[in-house]
């Protein structure tokens, strides 16, 4: 039973760390690029350091819960 349970909190983990990946990329290296890329766009730089500062701090909170959650292995 522990080998079961183990593997549930692996992928779980597994899952939010992907999930705080996934939202670095989406909140901080897209607008980034979008920003270099598409350079005239209306969007303030305050904006822009607020959303990338929301986003790295969700893609960091997923990643310690992550951690948290192996912490729990048997």
């Amino acid at each position: 039973m522990n080998a079961v349970h183990n593997a549930r909190i692996q992928l779980l983990a597994n899952l939010l760390n992907t999930m705080a990946g996934s939202s670095f990329t989406v909140g901080v290296a897209a607008p980034i690029a979008a920003s270099y890329f598409f350079s005239g766009g209306n969007l303030r730089l305050g904006v822009v350091i607020l959303g990338a500062c929301f986003w790295t701090g969700l893609g960091g909170m997923l990643h310690v819960g992550a951690q948290y959650l192996l912490a729990g292995l048997r």
